[in-house]
């Protein structure tokens, strides 16, 4: 008697990815079930209603590939484990990376823990753009064939226990790949185009969303000479290296370089700005990264070469990684490197492998 097939149950976010996934195990041999989670109910009316228009794709999908859509509620924890912590974090003049947390909180542990216990799956899946690979008993994450879409940044808090447990189909493709497989299987998803925005928020004026949660504190915009130029509405709306929405026009000197921002006085609610966007005031030599994740679960000791990410889809930046203590590392750059901001994440890789990463504490500034 032949075994009978694994059960996985595909995030189905009512989006092209994650339906292809669902295809591809399919002809794996895999038994494939959809789970479409709601994350966000707190302001949904008329002008929010693409969750409705999600869950109405992935259920169109799901019928059309001959697969049962279940359906789950995290809005409780994602409220509780994502978004409260995304507002500390801009509360506290930082800049996080909510899909970074979303994954971590709700897609591979709320998402996986409901998948095992309440529905009986072998594997969840995922549309994400990276890879798996089993080295020595131990899953380790790849980066995704397609250059463009590889998402490992927004995976490195994943341990090796969950990627052992976790499938991404669409991680062996290229997206033009992706969108003509929907195209000849004639899925509603085929043009759909990629989400953006807050993960599970969906895309929305991020400035009047903030605004909602968190009072905005006007203050000054001083240049790095000191001088006053304008006022900001809230720090929070700002991240080092903008250029745009600063509403400050005109050049000092008749010179033609827009201004960047290049810090945040917190303390003080000041915006500190410069001209040209390789200014030394935005440079930093390296960085100081905190709250740790390994995907092979080995505490970090000693030194380290590899490469760095400290924003997604920026090229690799060769660095060395020294551990300060269990929880803290250095960074140094081969390079300086520009707009390197508190709050986001310091992704780590070795060749194709992510390593993990961390979030960044502070930066070494070029210029002190």
């Amino acid at each position: 008697m032949s075994e009978s097939p694994k059960k996985v149950i595909v995030g189905m976010s009512g989006g092209v990815d994650s339906s292809v996934s669902a295809w591809l195990l399919q002809q794996q041999g895999y038994q494939v079930e959809g789970l479409f989670m709601k994350n966000w109910e707190e302001d949904d009316g008329e002008e929010y209603c693409t969750a409705a228009a999600d869950l109405a794709d992935a259920q169109a999908v799901c019928d059309k590939l001959g697969i049962e859509l279940h359906t789950v509620n995290f809005a409780a924890e994602y409220w509780d484990n994502v978004f409260e912590l995304f507002l500390e974090e801009y509360k506290a003049g930082r800049t996080p990376n909510p899909d970074i947390l979303c994954n971590k909180e709700i897609k591979f542990k709320a998402f996986l823990e409901f998948a095992a216990e309440d529905l009986g799956a072998d594997y969840i899946a995922t549309g994400h753009y990276v890879r798996r690979a089993d080295v020595n008993g131990k899953s380790r994450l790849l980066r995704g064939l397609d250059g463009n879409k590889d998402q490992s940044y927004f995976l490195y808090t994943l341990g090796h226990e969950q990627i052992a447990q976790s499938l991404f189909p669409v991680g062996e493709l290229e997206k033009p790949q992706v969108r003509k497989i929907a195209e000849d299987l004639g899925l509603v998803t085929a043009k759909k185009k990629d989400s953006t925005g807050i993960c599970f928020i969906g895309e929305r004026k991020f400035r009047d969303f903030l605004g909602r949660y968190l009072p905005a504190q006007p203050g000054k915009i001083i240049t790095v000479d000191g001088d006053e130029i304008g006022e900001h509405q809230g720090l929070m709306y700002h991240t080092l290296g903008q250029r745009k929405g600063l509403g400050i026009g005109g050049t000092k000197d008749g010179t033609e370089d827009p201004w960047y921002v290049v810090d945040k006085d917190v303390e003080n609610n000041v915006l500190i700005v410069a001209q040209g966007h390789e200014h030394p005031r935005l440079m930093s030599v390296g960085l100081i990264a905190q709250q740790l994740h390994w995907v092979d679960r080995e505490p970090f000791t000693g030194t380290l070469r590899c490469t760095v990410k400290t924003r997604y889809r920026q090229t690799d930046i060769p660095c060395t990684i020294n551990a300060l203590n269990d929880d803290r590392i250095e960074v140094i750059f081969d390079e300086p490197v520009a707009a390197v901001t508190p709050g986001q994440s310091a992704v780590f890789y070795s060749g194709e492998v992510c390593l993990g990463g961390g979030i960044i504490e502070q930066r070494l500034p070029l210029t002190v």
